[in-house]
């Protein structure tokens, strides 16, 4: 039997006619192996055991059973307060605190992974008189614990697609491991962010498609428990409930570009058919969110892959923060940190919803991967020509001129034996080609002249192109 430490007290007879804020609660329910008790006054407070959240059916929940200490005025009604880290809830005299208040607490402080999670807590007793505001604490219990388990479905800590789609006509079986497509996912804890995706194209009608969790992956068994499915057979729904319970097979009804969404910890899924559009439009905190004429542009549409500069202030303080448009003036379906499971270089995603930077303010290189939710930003630091005028031996550098959103050199003296434009000294990044029509990789230019101008935000062209004189 557990050990129970009663400090010679006495239970208030008035404690059951002061407890109406607590009698329409619904029936708490609570675990039997109650922990050692710890002193409270002259009173006791001895914890429950562990409390499986996911058992508990009512809005309340009992953590601990209560005596309490004893008051020195009969007329005054005690109430009570449960406090972990800093913060207070209320709980009744028969040691029932609301479900939400515990679930919001562990889910705040320690995520929704369903792990056992122990709560350093205290109990206060206060009185009041019932016809004042004036209220006294009587009593401050010692250090105990609550021990709880969040309710949350399992989730792994990634998934795979199979399905015809990537079967091929030369023999490889789209149902196996070795073609098996993993699907993107946050840096996130899978129980604080549980949504997956995963982009992919059919070239035929009717393709059949599964999901198969990590575990079986790993263990190279991947029709071991934990498959992950709809319910019916050939479902072509293009959202819906999963299961992982004698799941079935969802379809593809015609042939596309589709990207698929998970939710495990609802267990549901979108599918959506993806067309990628020529650009897409840069808007952001640069002009106070007025304008969306900077652009990058589309150079991989089976990937869904964009890439281009833009200039990014914080003119107003509001922070260095943007988004994308899909088109100019719809904000419908307008990018933001949501669409991204990684950010790069400077790029962060902002509590808000909006995407940002942490290098301040310049000019960004942007290479952005919607198909797998990937996003880097690479901050100018150095704009730079190098070529044949300078034994193509270092960067003659050029300056940003944010009222022509260009970059800028004079007396550079530039040859036409080749040249090219290069970010932060390195070959990683360059431009070359044509002055109308610059590209990533391009080859050298071979124009002659002092003054060069490069306009590589696509604010005012559909192309990055500079000029020579």
């Amino acid at each position: 039997m557990i050990k129970k430490i009663l400090l010679g007290m006495t239970l208030l007879m008035s404690m059951v006619s002061c407890t109406e804020d607590y009698t329409d609660w619904a029936n708490p329910q609570s675990n039997p192996d109650k922990e050692e008790a710890v002193s409270f006054g002259d009173g006791s407070v001895t914890p429950e055991g562990v409390i499986n959240l996911k058992d508990v059916t009512g809005d309340k929940v009992k953590v601990a059973s209560i005596v309490a200490p004893t008051s020195t005025k009969d007329t005054y009604a005690p109430f009570f307060k449960i406090n972990f880290g800093g913060q207070s809830f209320d709980i009744d005299a028969d040691g029932n605190m609301a479900k939400a208040d515990l679930v919001n607490y562990i889910t705040n402080t320690y995520g929704k992974r369903p792990i056992e999670r122990d709560i350093d807590a205290t109990l206060d007793a206060w009185q009041s008189n019932g016809s004042t505001a004036a209220k006294v604490k009587m009593a401050t219990s010692e250090n105990f614990q609550v021990k709880a388990i969040p309710e949350a479905p399992f989730i792994d800590n990634g998934y795979y697609l199979v399905g015809d789609m990537f079967t091929t006509e030369d023999g490889v079986n789209g149902w196996t491991k070795d073609v098996a497509k993993a699907f993107n996912h946050s840096e996130k804890d899978v129980y604080d962010d549980p949504i997956f995706t995963v982009s992919f194209e059919t070239t035929k009608a009717d393709q059949y498609w599964k999901i198969i969790p990590k575990k079986n992956i790993d263990a190279d068994d991947l029709w071991a428990p934990g498959v992950v499915g709809p319910k019916v057979d050939g479902d072509d729904s293009m959202t819906g409930a999963l299961t992982n319970g004698e799941a079935k097979a969802g379809k593809i009804a015609k042939a596309g570009k589709y990207k698929l969404t998970i939710n495990m910890m609802d267990y549901s899924y979108t599918i959506e058919e993806v067309n990628y559009d020529p650009f897409i439009y840069f808007i952001g905190s640069t002009d106070g969110w007025k304008s969306n004429d900077q652009k990058l542009a589309l150079v991989d549409d089976a990937k869904g892959v964009y890439t281009g500069y833009v200039y990014l202030a914080d003119p107003n303080g509001a922070g260095f923060e943007f988004k994308f448009q899909r088109a100019p003036g719809n904000w419908d379906t307008a990018i933001g940190a949501g669409t991204f499971v990684s950010f790069a270089g400077a790029a962060i995603g902002v509590d808000n919803g909006n995407l940002g930077v942490n290098a301040g303010e310049g000019v960004y290189y942007m290479d952005v991967n919607l198909s797998e939710g990937t996003i880097t930003a690479t901050k100018i630091e150095t704009m730079g020509m190098i070529g044949g005028f300078n034994n193509w031996d270092g960067d003659a550098v050029m300056t940003w001129n944010a009222e022509e959103y260009c970059f800028e050199a004079t007396n550079v003296g530039v040859t036409a034996d080749g040249w090219k434009f290069r970010v932060n000294g390195g070959w990683d990044i360059n431009l070359g080609g044509s002055l109308n029509n610059l590209t990533a990789g391009g080859d050298n230019l071979t124009v002659a002249g002092n003054t060069v101008k490069l306009y590589p935000t696509r604010k005012t062209k559909d192309n990055i192109y500079c000029t020579v004189e």
